[in-house]
């Protein structure tokens, strides 16, 4: 007994080792940053090296993995969006041994948004005539956030002509004097200022050069993106930048808001980061249109007003199209997922008890009618017991006594009604293994198959759930005669539930 107890439990640390894959040591390894790249090899805690490695849920995400277990990945910088800060990426990572066995990990990488300073090319030049006020518009399409951050125009103080105004919309003002303008004939003027991006105040530095001629740009409200009809779904982010230009100058711009159609638009939705510069923020809930609706249209006009009380303005038309809850319908779906296993579990537990009960009403019945056997094979090999005394002489005493096939016959009788039958307890032992290990093995399979909330967002999920179920209440549980006082299941933590089926995820 002693010798089969060594070796089950030397496979059993076998195994255990089988399950650790090494992954980096350092404390954060898994958080990076958009554009900073990630490498380590893979490798496994085994004395059998690993045929293959393999990775599950890395697909749109640009991370390369080998078989060999060589991992890399370099962050495209458009994963992560500029409003949500960090983003979870959920992947699993496998490693076959060459003997059959197989180890699983899931880990989550946490991804950071990197702000990235704008980009600005080369600005044509900007023509000015004498004694005029000039305004240039410096082109959107030569200034750019590359994260699509509000950018805002800063200029260098030094090296703005006399009389000259560079605006935080990135509008240059300039009434060049008769010396100023004929300097300009023989030298162009060449001007260095920065741009912001909006909120992080990441800088780049521009230039431009401004030499003879005429241009004037009208006041105008601009909204990017410039069009005027915007279609999303609920749950989606309606963003829209608001430029406010005015030739007189930013001073001159006393107000710059929003109106909309649609009282359920909260007027928090605008922000003003400058003067001249706001940003419209809105995301429609899941309950924004209504079940017999497919969609929704709202009109937004925005509009800024300078001190004489001009008014310009520029309407946009959002429509909202009806959206799927995925986060609700995910949580839902890890509910179903988590309850199956906690029912497949509840059983496993129950019939684990219930065979160590079987298991000792066996040896109790085996031992007891081997007792009563005994006896029975004494008494019928008895002839005499009784004496029986007479008034002779006491050597001449005779015993007897008769009728031992009647008593060996009775007592073989009473082992069977007495006692338990080990050919009824050996049925139910083997109904028994035969319910857990198919409990098991489907409960493993549903396990690792839905791990992943895109694998439960199929519609093949309700159909394997409901493959389930006949397997925890399988029909020959009544042979087991299991105490129905029991609870069928109880709440099991997710320590509890990875212990029985090691790929269950909590998430």
């Amino acid at each position: 007994m002693n010798r089969i107890f060594i070796i089950v439990l030397v496979c059993f640390t076998h195994l255990a080792l089988a399950q650790e894959l090494i992954f980096p040591y350092q404390y954060g390894w898994n958080i990076l940053s958009e554009g900073d790249e990630l490498k380590f090899k893979l490798e496994v805690k085994d004395s059998i090296a690993p045929s293959m490695f393999r990775m599950e849920g890395i697909e749109s995400t640009g991370i390369r993995f080998d078989t060999l277990g060589n991992f890399s990945w370099q962050p495209s910088f458009d994963l992560v969006d500029r409003l949500e800060k960090q983003k979870d990426f959920n992947v699993i990572f496998e490693a076959y041994m060459t003997d059959g066995r197989k180890a699983r990990t899931t880990i989550t990488f946490t991804l950071l948004h990197k702000n990235r300073p704008p980009v600005i090319e080369e600005l044509p030049i900007a023509y000015v005539k004498m004694a005029s006020s000039n305004s240039f518009q410096i082109p959107a399409e030569y200034v750019r956030d590359p994260d699509g951050d509000p950018i805002t125009f800063r200029p260098i103080q030094e090296q703005i002509p006399q009389g000259a105004n560079l605006s935080s919309l990135g509008l240059f003002t300039w009434t060049p004097s008769k010396n100023q303008f004929y300097a300009l004939r023989d030298k162009p003027l060449v001007i260095e200022f920065m741009v912001e991006d909006q909120p992080a105040k990441a800088s780049a530095l521009g230039r431009l050069k401004i030499a003879q001629t005429q241009m004037d740009l009208p006041p105008e409200l601009l909204v990017v993106p410039g069009d005027s009809a915007v279609s999303v779904s609920e749950n989606d982010v309606v963003n829209l930048k608001i430029y406010v230009s005015d030739p007189n100058g930013d001073d001159n711009i006393a107000q710059v808001g929003f109106i909309c159609s649609d009282v359920q638009v909260p007027e928090t939705s605008f922000k003003e980061n400058t003067k001249v510069q706001s940003e419209f923020i809105w995301r429609p809930g899941y309950d924004f249109v209504e079940e017999a609706d497919s969609s929704k249209k709202i009109n937004l006009t925005f509009f800024a007003i300078d001190n004489a009380n001009n008014r310009t303005q520029r309407k946009v038309t959002v429509t909202v199209h009806d959206a799927e809850n995925l986060q609700e319908k995910d949580r839902l779906s890890y509910i179903k997922y988590k309850n199956s296993l906690i029912q497949a579990k509840g059983l496993i537990d129950l019939l684990d008890e219930n065979h160590e009960i079987l298991s000792k009403a066996y040896k109790k019945a085996k031992k007891g009618k081997k007792n009563r056997a005994l006896i029975n094979a004494s008494l019928g090999a008895t002839t005499g017991l009784s004496p029986v005394v007479l008034a002779t002489d006491q050597s001449k005493v005779v015993s007897a006594i008769g009728g031992t096939t009647v008593l060996t016959l009775g007592t073989l009788e009473a082992t069977e009604l007495l006692g338990k039958s080990k050919t009824d307890i050996l049925e139910k032992m083997k109904v028994n293994v035969e319910i857990r290990n198919q409990l098991q093995v489907a409960g493993d399979n549903f396990a690792r198959k839905y791990a992943l909330k895109s694998s439960r967002r199929s519609s093949e999920f309700d159909i394997d759930r409901d493959k389930l179920l006949p397997i925890i209440n399988n029909q020959k549980l009544v042979i087991l005669e299991i105490d129905a006082s029991k609870p069928s299941y109880k709440d099991y933590s997710n320590k509890e539930l990875k212990k029985t089926f090691p790929d269950f995820s909590g998430e």
